[in-house]
């Protein structure tokens, strides 16, 4: 490869790893808002379906990057690009807490408690969308490289929903479980919580299948890459 095809390689993968970090720590900032999908109104049991935090809006983004630098970069700059998402959590914890400690003027527009009423909760949804994401982002990471090596290269899009589906099952239901134990949910939301979500989940990674395959053969037209075949960086 050509030294200019090194550094655009480099760009894409540094632009692709930021739109991995903004979108994991933006999911963790906005996730007590919440919002009804309206295409759907259904309850199973009294449990009613698709009350779904707009948290959840950008998190699948994060399993159509780490697939997209898997399928391209290799196993190895996935798991890069996943650690530095959890530095980024953790720092945005840290700024959220300095943030909430200093006191606000009486002229501020927004107010200590307001300030709180939004932020407060959002140390322990890190917290627990950091273990779940750990869980889940590894997985979903080794379960795409475990198919890639089995089919050779070959039916992508086995490889990218089999590994998104396992993963955003793991996320869901352990990040859920998680923020009903610290009690920032309630347990009785947790089944239409957990079931909205992966359904939800589900659907958006059946709807990226085809960006994946779009960009894909983007990136083997442009860096001339054989099937199965990676960007060393």
């Amino acid at each position: 490869m050509s030294e200019s095809k090194k550094i655009l390689a480099n760009k894409i993968y540094l632009y692709l790893s930021a739109l991995f970090i903004t979108s994991l720590v933006v999911s963790n900032l906005i996730f007590q808002k919440f919002f009804y999908w309206y295409p759907f109104n259904l309850s199973i049991g009294g449990i009613q379906l698709f009350e779904l935090s707009v948290g959840i809006l950008p998190y699948p983004i994060t399993f159509l990057v780490t697939d997209l630098i898997s399928e391209i970069y290799g196993q190895k700059k996935a798991n890069q690009v996943v650690i530095a998402g959890i530095f980024a959590s953790f720092f945005s914890l840290l700024i959220i807490f300095i943030s909430n400690s200093v006191p606000a003027l009486t002229s501020s527009p927004i107010d200590n408690e307001t300030f709180s009423k939004v932020f407060s909760l959002s140390g322990l949804a890190v917290l627990a969308s950091m273990l779940a994401y750990l869980f889940a982002q590894f997985i979903d990471i080794k379960i795409y490289h475990f198919w890639k090596n089995l089919t050779k290269g070959k039916m992508l899009w086995l490889r990218n929903n089999f590994s998104t589906f396992s993963s955003q099952i793991i996320d869901t239901i352990t990040v859920i479980s998680l923020l009903c134990l610290f009690n920032v949910l309630k347990w009785e939301s947790f089944w239409g919580l957990a079931i909205s979500g992966i359904i939800f989940k589900i659907i958006i990674a059946l709807l990226d299948t085809p960006l994946l395959y779009l960009f894909v053969y983007l990136f083997r037209e442009k860096f001339n890459l054989k099937i199965g075949e990676e960007i060393t960086l």
